[in-house]
């Protein structure tokens, strides 16, 4: 009898030494996931680079951790991936991170991949040459991402509003085709598909400002934070390793992007001229930008107009994990 209740006790000791051995110093953090899910997107030339390069799962080999990628097709897919636990890293427009942040996205925002000018507004040669000329015409843009946010912020500065236009939900590939075939009069696009219409067509940019662009941030998942800040900052060094690695060979991620989107290397090279690799930091410079949008966004009812945009971009952004590794 006694033997058996000593086996007893050792077996739950057992139990409770596994049940903490994933512990760290106690403080219910888990040691490290079993597999880190990262999207890649064709509007993020970095999230590429990392994945053609093999940089992650070089980093975690030798920790037994799974490497896998996701491919999002815009920022509201990178953004719906991480709502639905999808993926644990997602690359979205700053923006859009905000809109999606205030609708309940548990997110925060640790890492900037570039600064681009990945959006602007197209239409046919000779038949729209202003915001102003778009009252009354059908626009193409996907909602709740950076080219929608840009167009809000575009027909605010023409004088005009979103009630003064017809907005066609459309995918960003399927805005472009929409815009060559004329099923729209206009398309507020995003590269690499705004490059390739750009240059392989006889549609052309009619509207532009790069101060209308919000960055493209990499985006974690809260509960990953929380649970693995360790791994979080070792996604960001492959980050940083892959961002290093695309300004050092402009050439070859050009090469990576062509493959990769199915665009010629002319398109890739044009998309690559629009990015700025050189903040990686989330600052106050990315803020200025994304506070500016949000008060579109309120302004059009896609914030609650009690929303503090301020204090909802606060929330969203984490530099610390980014000023660690960039020490």
């Amino acid at each position: 009898m006694k033997n058996r209740l000593r086996s007893t006790l050792v077996l739950i000791g057992l139990i409770l030494l596994s049940g903490c051995s994933n512990d760290v110093s106690g403080t219910g953090t888990e040691a490290k996931p079993k597999k880190i899910i990262l999207d890649y997107a064709y509007y993020s030339p970095v999230s590429l680079v990392l994945k053609d390069q093999g940089i992650a799962e070089k980093k975690f080999k030798g920790e037994d951790i799974g490497v896998e990628f996701v491919l999002s097709q815009g920022s509201n897919k990178a953004l719906e991936f991480l709502s639905s636990k999808s993926v644990d890293f997602g690359s979205a427009a700053g923006a859009a991170a905000l809109l999606a942040k205030e609708k309940g996205t548990p997110i925060q925002t640790v890492y900037i991949s570039s600064k681009p000018e990945w959006t602007a507004l197209m239409a046919k040669k000779g038949t729209i040459n202003s915001v102003a000329d778009l009252k009354g015409k059908r626009i193409a843009a996907t909602v709740g991402t950076d080219p929608y946010i840009f167009l809000l912020r575009a027909l605010k500065e023409a004088g005009l509003s979103s009630k003064d236009v017809e907005i066609v939900n459309l995918q960003h590939s399927d805005g472009a085709l929409a815009l060559q075939s004329g099923d729209v009069d206009a398309w507020a696009g995003l590269d690499p598909h705004m490059a390739k219409v750009e240059l392989e067509s006889d549609n052309q940019i009619f509207y532009r400002n790069p101060d209308f662009n919000s960055f493209s941030t990499l985006d974690v998942r809260e509960e990953f934070a929380e649970k693995y800040p360790d791994y979080v900052e070792k996604v960001l060094e492959a980050y940083e390793e892959a961002r290093q690695w695309a300004i050092a060979h402009p050439d070859k991620t050009a090469e990576i992007l062509a493959k990769e989107a199915s665009i010629s290397l002319e398109v890739a090279k044009k998309e690559l001229e629009r990015n700025d690799f050189s903040e990686p930091i989330p600052s106050d410079e990315q803020k200025a930008i994304i506070i500016g949008s949000g008060e579109v966004l309120k302004e059009n009812g896609l914030l609650k107009s009690s929303t503090d945009v301020e204090k909802l971009t606060d929330k969203l952004f984490n530099s610390k994990f980014a000023e660690k590794i960039l020490k």
